[in-house]
């Protein structure tokens, strides 16, 4: 092991990942229909998950938002249900191993979660589709646990346009603006990755309180609509906001953006879901990549991103959504829950200092969501 990984780990000890998004749930779902005795996420799951419990602790994750997604085709009633059943399955593990995990609502659980040694578990929604145009819903949500939520997936919906979709509103629709500021009411944290960069301006005029963007990287680096334009990460100072770095190579390597158009016109072309992760699904993406070999990200890809972003954002402002088992492909070094170690020992040998690394993993995630709770608190 290098000076850098160990110092790496060392560092993690004392300050561990706050991960603004995994979609394990959603894994688990289609997978194994939430049977939590077929993915057992105490012993090694790497055959099937990017995530299990001994992968976090090596990983130095000290935090993570579960990502309680629900498909943007699902509409309607069945995209509320869909998403109360991924909250279930995140307060089912939870409850499974509770010397591993401790559900958390706020930035005091999260810091209690650390002292105990535990992993503070947190969730966010992705997709508005998710409270089918219901403020009734939001706070129920809220009430459920939930602590962000994305605005959009990857369409755009009846009040917020999507970075993958035609525009419908510019941005938010009123209907929207009323949307945040409800967050806002509640301490839910508005999330804006996956929506359009109009809709990343309209959420920052009307929120009041600090917004994230859970796993999203920096657009001038990689020229890809998920990504965050250099004068949306210069208005997070006066925001608060935090942008979490993702690793999905399609977002942050170009060449890898481009290949992943043809993979998932290839999956599409057998029948699937370009976010399949089961097994079929899985053949499927393998046997394209043999014949076809992708790009290859690496953590010092991620790195580039991260040191744009701190360039124009500041470090008060950055945090890390890995997107493990949301995406098909990772990174070298990248490869699962594990290789956080390898992304901050890139950063320390970029002369990265200790605390601008320890805002990086910990403190400023935790700051977001307090400050959140300050602001509904009023």
């Amino acid at each position: 092991m290098s000076s850098s990984q160990e110092a790496a780990r060392d560092l993690l000890a004392r300050w561990p990942v706050v991960d603004g998004h995994n979609d394990l749930p959603w894994a688990l779902r289609e997978q194994v229909g939430y049977d939590l005795d077929q993915r057992d996420i105490a012993a090694d799951q790497s055959a099937h998950l990017h995530t299990d419990l001994p992968r976090l602790r090596a990983g130095g994750v000290g935090a993570q938002f579960w990502s309680v997604y629900v498909r943007s085709d699902y509409a309607g009633d069945k995209a509320v249900t869909a998403t109360l059943e991924q909250i279930d399955v995140v307060r089912q593990l939870a409850a499974r191993y509770p010397d591993a995990l401790r559900l958390a609502r706020t930035a005091d659980d999260m810091e209690a979660a650390r002292a105990e040694g535990r992993i503070a578990s947190l969730m966010g929604a992705e997709g508005g589709h998710s409270i089918n145009n219901s403020l009734g819903t939001l706070r129920a949500l809220y009430e459920l646990g939930v602590r962000y939520m994305t605005l959009t997936h990857n369409d755009t919906i009846d009040w917020a346009d999507s970075a993958t979709d035609e525009p419908r509103h510019h941005g938010l629709s009123p209907f929207g603006e009323e949307v945040v500021r409800e967050m806002n009411r509640c301490g839910m944290l508005v999330d804006l990755s996956h929506v359009s960069a109009d809709t990343m301006r309209d959420a920052l005029r009307v929120s009041t309180a600090p917004v994230i963007f859970s796993h999203s990287s920096a657009r001038a680096v990689c020229d890809h609509p998920r990504n965050i334009p250099d004068d949306v990460l210069a208005q997070l100072p006066a925001n608060g906001g935090v942008a979490m770095a993702t690793f999905v190579p399609k977002f942050v390597l170009p060449a890898a953006g481009e290949w992943t158009l043809r993979a998932d016109e290839n999956m599409r072309a057998h029948g699937l879901h370009h976010l399949d992760t089961t097994e079929a699904g899985m053949t499927v993406q393998r046997a394209f990549e043999a014949a076809h070999p992708r790009p290859k990200a690496t953590a010092a890809t991620v790195a580039d991103h991260l040191d744009h972003m701190r360039e124009v954002a500041g470090v008060d402002h950055l945090g890390i959504g890995g997107d493990f088992d949301g995406t098909a492909f990772t990174p070298d070094g990248l490869a699962d829950v594990a290789g956080y170690p390898n992304l901050i020992a890139e950063l320390l040998d970029r002369k990265w200092s200790e605390a601008d690394l320890a805002k990086l993993t910990w403190r400023n995630a935790v700051r977001v969501v307090r400050a959140a709770e300050s602001v509904a608190l009023g």
